[in-house]
């Protein structure tokens, strides 16, 4: 099976984080986002990707040609404006040769729903697709993709539903899996009010004139949207990630306290008599002063911190 990543977005609301690279290029404990979907991926026996990416980003492409020991096929299509998840997934469509997973870069459930995911679209019902979803708070219903079943199939699926419209509390994720069918519908999708070409629409008339399109839910997944978004994530890799702390600053001050958990890279100078951890990443390249505290946040590359500072819950660029 195949597996169409959209990694195309800026990430307007993570500005200024991504004011150098792009939100699928994030670091999550000195991998981006995106190859952390990815693995969730190859843990369950993907390794054919299809990458939609801005011609503008360099850093993913050199990353996955360059320095990335993700053991996997990986192509690039590329999307010249970003128009919307329909549009993105046209770009793909030529390098699409079966049936694919379809997730956003910024997606993160875990490896064994990915794995119900794969096994539901390879189950002896031959569906046409099968989309991820996850119970949602009533105050959150009119902000998403609310998805109304009839039997084991999805019915119909409606975006920010009015509250006369609401048919249950499941939203859909940006995890799917589909046959090819899907992308016979792509051309016909036409542009929503805000301007972009919306999968949903192309979705629906897989639903309505092929059918079996079934679902699996989850109870938990992590996105990316903002700064604390991305401290979540690496905090929960920091605790539940299985890896080993890395400790590998270039120099140590005197008098310095390093507190597990803690993830630190090459090339990062850390002064004397300061507090690293707990729950902390540091890029590569950081400067840390005298006399610094530093605890639940993360450092990006480069980042220089002044003597007796202290940085709690935040990202610092």
């Amino acid at each position: 099976m195949q597996a169409v990543i959209l990694a195309a977005g800026k990430g307007s609301r993570l500005h200024p984080i991504t004011v150098e690279r792009s939100k699928a290029m994030l670091p999550i404990l000195g991998k981006p986002i995106v190859e952390r979907v990815m693995e969730m991926l190859v843990s369950n026996g993907v390794n054919d990707f299809i990458l939609v990416v801005s011609p503008e980003d360099r850093h993913i492409t050199r990353h996955f040609r360059r320095a990335s020991a993700l053991d996997a096929d990986i192509r690039f299509a590329y999307q010249p404006e970003r128009k919307g998840m329909a549009n993105a997934l046209s770009c793909a469509a030529p390098l699409i040769t079966e049936d694919f997973v379809l997730s956003a870069c910024d997606n993160l459930v875990a490896a064994d729903d990915v794995g119900r995911l794969i096994s539901g679209m390879q189950s002896e019902q031959q569906p046409n697709g099968i989309l991820t979803l996850m119970p949602v708070e009533p105050e959150r219903i009119a902000s998403g993709a609310i998805v109304e079943m009839e039997g084991p199939w999805v019915k119909r699926i409606i975006e920010k539903p009015r509250p006369e419209e609401v048919r249950s509390d499941l939203a859909s994720l940006p995890l799917y899996a589909f046959s090819k069918k899907l992308l016979n519908y792509l051309p016909e999708v036409r542009v929503s009010p805000r301007g972009e070409y919306e999968l949903q629409d192309a979705m629906q008339m897989l639903i309505d004139r092929d059918g079996k399109v079934g679902s699996i839910c989850v109870e938990r997944r992590l996105t990316l949207t903002n700064a604390a978004d991305l401290l979540a994530l690496n905090r929960e890799y920091l605790i539940h990630g299985g890896a080993h702390p890395q400790l590998a600053p270039l120099t140590v001050g005197p008098g310095t306290r390093l507190i597990t958990p803690l993830h630190i890279e090459r090339g990062t100078v850390i002064g004397s008599d300061c507090t690293i951890g707990p729950n902390v990443y540091i890029e590569r390249d950081c400067q840390v002063g005298n006399g610094v505290t530093v605890r639940d946040a993360i450092l990006l590359h480069g980042a220089q911190i002044a003597d007796n500072t202290t940085i709690t819950d935040e990202v610092v660029a």
